[in-house]
């Protein structure tokens, strides 16, 4: 078998929350219902579930780390996806959903259901200023037809005749050390410490259905592509009645057309004719927050920057401002008429600056090019 850290795509110092990630990811490209016509499909995601099920353990981890798969003995050991196509795989498949044979320590009860990704577009002023925004997903929802108990309507669950309800079974087995006692979920009730006799038609007795929901989230100033904004209690809901997991939207922030942004910080350019320049004058200068004045001194250079504080990027959830710096571009005249070449002319000659002949110099070579 190749690689558990190459069967998900991560490096071997990835930390749990990217290894959780990229198992997401690499289950949803593999699963068989999403690749019909691939007869290895199956195998794939096989060997991906097995790598998340080392990899997620702490324990597991550090000796697969350390012996690889030999370290594993038994541990990783057995086919939790035997059987698979029914609902609950691609619960699994899709939303990341737990293994009932993750191991023991997991209290009995409903599984808490999974988190959700969502990345949503925003407009460069909304994540500046913020925004409502909506936001849509798919996701797990109860199930009303049987109250989410995964039960026919009628019926209810039964305990669990393994486990006695526990959720989980006591292991014994005998070691070099001696004989070890370890507790995992029990795999007939896959920890729930109930069994579902007669399955709600609805929900085939997952006790949630897959939906598309609409969301209108608050979206803070100052957000930028980097930045996660957690819904909490907005994932996918749990089996049979499970608490729902989180919701996590991720942005991605479509450019402007005038300011671009660096942290907290914006940037612009203010583009001023020669004359302005030289001379200097009073123009306004359109910022997001309105009309600023700015008083152009003689002689400016491009490259000069006007600074206006607090004028930039909102901090998030802190308060203040980042600035606003305005870079001067100094537009050199393109389409002088023979008198205004003249005049110009007449300034270098006063300076003593020796300039192009008249008609086959610069200025003749640059009107003809640009006509």
């Amino acid at each position: 078998m190749a690689d558990y850290y190459e069967l998900l795509g991560v490096s071997r110092d990835a930390s749990p929350e990217e290894i959780k990630r990229a198992y997401r990811r690499r289950a949803r490209e593999l699963h068989p219902d999403a690749n019909p016509d691939d007869p290895q499909a199956e195998q794939h995601f096989k060997e991906v579930a097995k790598a998340w099920e080392v990899l997620r353990d702490p324990e597991k981890r550090a000796r697969y780390d350390r012996y690889g798969e030999a370290g594993l003995g038994g541990a990783a050991g057995g086919d939790p996806f035997a059987g698979f196509g029914g609902v609950g795989d691609i619960f699994d498949a899709f939303f990341g959903g737990q293994s009932p044979f993750a191991g023991g320590g997991r209290s009995t009860g409903p599984l808490r259901g999974p988190d959700l990704e969502v990345v949503t577009e925003l407009d460069f002023t909304e994540a500046v200023f913020g925004a409502q925004h909506r936001v849509e997903v798919r996701t797990a929802v109860a199930c009303d037809a049987c109250d989410a108990t995964g039960a026919t309507p009628g019926s209810s669950p039964v305990t669990c005749t393994e486990c006695g309800g526990a959720g989980q079974v006591r292991r014994v087995r005998q070691s070099l050390l001696g004989q070890m006692v370890t507790m995992a979920a029990c795999p007939r009730c896959a920890g729930q410490g109930q069994i579902i006799e007669v399955p709600c038609p609805t929900c085939s007795g997952e006790g949630r259905i897959l939906e598309d929901k609409a969301f209108t989230v608050d979206i803070p100033p100052g957000v930028d592509s980097s930045s996660t904004l957690r819904l909490q209690g907005r994932g996918a809901a749990g089996p049979r009645g499970g608490p729902p997991g989180d919701l996590y939207v991720q942005f991605r922030i479509r450019p402007h057309e005038v300011f671009r942004r660096d942290g907290v910080d914006l940037h612009a350019d203010l583009h001023l004719p020669v004359t302005q320049a030289m001379l200097g004058a009073e123009v306004d200068f359109e910022t997001l927050d309105g009309t600023e004045s700015i008083t152009v001194p003689p002689a400016t250079p491009t490259g000069h920057v006007f600074r206006f504080r607090g004028k930039g990027v909102p901090v998030v959830n802190r308060g203040g401002r980042g600035d606003l710096y305005v870079h001067v571009v100094v537009d050199l005249p393109r389409d002088l008429t023979e008198e205004q070449e003249a005049l110009v002319r007449r300034l270098a000659e006063l300076r003593g600056e020796e300039v192009a002949e008249d008609a086959g110099g610069f200025f003749g070579r640059l009107r003809s090019a640009f006509k």
